[in-house]
């Protein structure tokens, strides 16, 4: 069965890190573009980032820009989300997805997205 699996989620302090990992199985994500994504309780689900075949990166949330990072490991067939300095409102469900091209690029818009992971919680708090 092919499937996205989101994993590395969890509580954590503001001011910490964490690193989220998105894996999957029936499928190699190298040749894919793959993008993270969040929904905090009450607000839409809005894309983080996404990053392509050659390790290109479009950013869909700027206003993540220097605290979150994505990038591709591809020895583990793994895209990771690396999150720093996190803030209460950074709590939420962090899901990675498919371009729903199956292509291996980014789409300019974060609503070209057809394949999910069931997501994994992001919980920051004191």
């Amino acid at each position: 069965q092919t499937q996205l699996v989101e994993s590395g989620g969890g509580l954590v302090k503001p001011g910490g890190s964490l690193t989220l990992s998105c894996t999957a199985s029936g499928l190699e994500l190298l040749y894919y573009g793959i993008a993270w994504f969040r929904q905090a309780p009450g607000k839409e689900r809005e894309g983080i980032s996404c990053v392509n075949k050659t390790h290109g990166i479009t950013i869909y949330a700027q206003s993540l820009r220097g605290r979150f990072a994505i990038s591709r490991d591809n020895a583990k067939n793994a895209v990771v989300l690396q999150m720093n300095n996190l803030k209460p409102e950074d709590t939420g469900v962090y899901y990675c997805a498919r371009n729903q091209y199956k292509s291996s690029w980014c789409p300019k818009s974060d609503r070209e997205y057809g394949f999910w992971g069931q997501g994994t919680q992001v919980t920051v708090s004191s």
